[in-house]
């Protein structure tokens, strides 16, 4: 018996990084998975189906409302009921706050904040008839301390100061639904949007700056956040809501 036999999640940001890790964790856990990303996704969908769960992959850009529902309306059509949302598709673009233009600012916070705002409503109206339901929104670290370059650009950690507050606020709304909604907030995670947003030089000064103020000396990996999104999806965590789990080696 898996944690999430008979659930239903759809992950969004699922190709790759930590949202692909959380995608093949749950299968193996039991789930059918709905995988949507702009991204080509017959890798991720074929390694869920060897793990020997059910999966649809839907090609979507979660800033778009009509996209993000149709993923929903898809995954109750093919599944009949959605029981688990990651938000985890994110984005960023790198300048600073002198030389950031709006298309930079806009493209960001529409992908990372609106669209977590998007799948959420469009997830939660299944919930809500359901009584049931987890979601579990992938923040930052950035959004509680802020950040600036050459670390990480403004747009990035407001987009995820925003998820943060948004997913208190959906704690509260929700909750009497018998909804939970919880964050992850990760430090360094090493993953494709780590090295793809820099310079190989100022990625590897990143890392090394990071790790350095990390007590526990190491970056972290997709695993790591795959099994805390377990958690916060299994029955292991039906008392929590509202909370931002930090997941960054100490470094705040």
């Amino acid at each position: 018996m898996g944690k999430l036999d008979q659930k239903v999640a759809v992950i969004t940001g699922g190709a790759r990084g930590i949202g692909r890790e959380i995608a093949l964790t749950f299968a193996r856990e039991g789930a059918d998975i709905v995988v949507a990303d702009v991204l080509g996704m017959e890798a991720i969908a074929q390694e869920i189906r060897d793990v020997g769960e059910r999966v649809i992959a839907i090609k979507a850009d979660i800033s778009k409302k009509e996209e993000v529902v149709s993923i929903l309306d898809a995954t109750i059509a093919h599944f009949k009921r959605v029981d688990i949302l990651v938000n985890n598709a994110g984005v960023s673009r790198n300048a600073t706050l002198m030389e950031m233009t709006e298309e930079d600012w806009d493209f960001v916070l529409d992908v990372n904040l609106k669209g977590v705002f998007l799948c959420t409503q469009a997830a939660a109206r299944h919930m809500i008839e359901q009584r049931y339901g987890r979601i579990i929104n992938i923040a930052s670290i950035a959004g509680l301390v802020g950040a600036a370059l050459p670390r990480i650009a403004a747009n990035y950690a407001v987009s995820k100061a925003g998820v943060i507050r948004l997913t208190k606020s959906c704690s509260k709304e929700l909750g009497p639904h018998g909804i939970n909604v919880n964050a992850i907030a990760p430090g360094l995670i090493l993953t494709e949007i780590h090295y793809s947003s820099r310079s190989p030089k100022e990625a590897e000064l990143f890392r090394e700056e990071e790790i350095k103020a990390m007590p526990l000396g190491r970056a972290g990996t997709p695993r790591d956040i795959a099994n805390i999104a377990l958690f916060l999806a299994s029955e292991d965590s039906s008392l929590i809501t509202g909370h931002v789990l930090v997941a960054d080696g100490g470094r705040t």
